[in-house]
């Protein structure tokens, strides 16, 4: 009788670690479940085409890593290619519709600095952007990626005269011209080709370089995204010049890319990769903001910590007791 309560004994202290081991195991998966997924909303203009937009194009239509137009060139020589390939990423996950005093000037191109992705070297203050020709006073069609689709709406802002592409673009070089109120889509959500659309009436009397630039706010978020479209008011048409492959369909661009042996589908927010860069950027909401759903940091850390404290323990206490089993023994 008592070697079979000594029996019991031991096999209930082997079993209290895997418990405790299990438990922990669960509250670290909990603790992670309860971090911030990164954002899932993104799109920047497509016609008249954004800087990452065009510039992505360029370089899959080159058939290499690098794209021909040589302002392109050079942000990817300064940034990488990451953020050609999350093209449509040009975000701030706590925009909250802020403008002046919150984007710096000479930053409005990259959204600031507090999105996941680097579209620093996007500021570049030059001439030779890939660029969108369009005739003043003339209708145009907007359209701007719905890579993921929320209700939101877009204000559009073009520069005053008097702005030149090689001077950084500031708040006060822009004049608000439209707000548009969840346009209708064209196309899938989740694909290069799918598209917010609406119709944008041009000024009378502009020549020249200017900027068109494009605050999308969503309205059941904080989450903003930002888009710069070079273009020139010079009797044109949608012609794009600057650039391999400006006339390229979607369609067209993903055949090309296939080809070359390039990946011309973009990584998606909710992929490893961008969870990871949301992470080294610290999209983690402030104990305030209820709204997205994210553990504010402390709290995600304190119960990580936890967790792996609580496992630690577990682990340390089964190999005592083996060893007093062994003693006894």
């Amino acid at each position: 009788m008592a070697m079979r309560i000594t029996l019991r004994s031991r096999t209930t202290t082997r079993r209290a670690p895997r418990v405790l081991s299990l438990l922990g195991a669960g509250l670290l998966g909990l603790t992670l479940a309860g971090l911030p997924t990164p954002a899932s909303a993104h799109g920047v203009a497509m016609e008249p085409g954004s800087r990452s937009y065009l510039c992505y194009k360029d370089m899959i239509a080159s058939g290499n890593q690098t794209p021909s137009n040589p302002a392109c060139a050079a942000a990817v020589a300064q940034t990488g290619t990451t953020p050609l390939y999350n093209w449509f990423g040009v975000l701030d996950s706590n925009g909250g519709g802020r403008t002046k005093g919150y984007i710096p000037d000479g930053e409005l191109c990259s959204g600031g600095h507090n999105g996941p992705y680097n579209f620093s070297s996007y500021n570049a203050a030059r001439s030779d952007w890939p660029t969108t020709h369009l005739t003043a006073g003339s209708t145009i069609q907007v359209k701007y990626s719905n890579w993921a689709a929320h209700p939101g709406k877009f204000d559009v802002y073009l520069t005053k005269d008097g702005w030149t592409p090689d001077q950084p673009l500031a708040w006060d070089d822009l004049t608000l011209t439209q707000t548009v109120n969840n346009p209708p889509q064209s196309g899938g959500a989740g694909s290069d080709g799918g598209n917010y659309y609406w119709d944008l009436q041009l000024p009378q009397g502009r020549t020249g370089k200017h900027m068109l630039f494009i605050h999308w706010i969503r309205s059941d978020s904080q989450e903003n995204f930002y888009s710069c479209s070079d273009i020139a008011f010079d009797g044109g048409n949608g012609e794009v010049t600057g650039m391999k492959g400006g006339q390229l369909s979607a369609a067209e661009l993903a055949e090309k890319a296939e080809k070359a042996g390039i990946t011309a589908d973009p990584v998606h927010a909710e992929h490893a990769e961008h969870a990871a860069a949301a992470g080294e950027a610290g999209l983690v909401a402030s104990a305030e903001d209820s709204s997205t759903g994210y553990l504010p940091a402390a709290t995600a850390l304190s119960l990580t910590g936890a967790a792996l404290v609580f496992g630690a323990g577990a682990v340390a206490q089964s190999r005592r007791r083996r060893r007093e089993a062994g003693q006894n023994g």
